[in-house]
């Protein structure tokens, strides 16, 4: 499955739970890691959880192999889901804004241009 196709999938799982406040971040030649991050907003543990296992059960129905998953518990405020080619963050509003996990590739973009100049 190539990038777009999956953040589709992604994109479908998260609007059918009515995740929040998603933002998309293609990070290919910025991190080895993964080629997409993402980061949403579910509105209380209950629905981060929620979120999570849809975008799981998505991922699974559209052929993704290998899918990791750390934080997947009732009380978590936080699921990052692996799907290979896209890491997945749902968080809870509390947690999003503590981390601020979007700044630290909109800094990395800043340096770099900064730098390049």
């Amino acid at each position: 499955m190539v990038v777009e196709e999956l953040e589709q999938l992604v994109r479908d799982a998260l609007e059918a739970v009515k995740a929040r406040d998603t933002v998309f971040i293609d990070v290919r030649g910025r991190t080895p890691v993964t080629d997409l991050m993402v980061v949403t907003t579910g509105t209380s543990r209950r629905h981060v959880q929620a979120v999570a296992r849809n975008v799981m059960d998505s991922a699974r129905a559209g052929g993704v192999t290998g899918i990791g998953v750390e934080g997947d518990e009732p009380s978590s405020e936080w699921v990052l889901i692996d799907l290979g080619d896209a890491v997945v963050h749902v968080m809870t509003a509390e947690s999003r804004d503590f981390y601020r996990l979007e700044r630290m590739w909109e800094m990395e973009e800043a340096c770099a241009s900064t730098s390049s100049q």
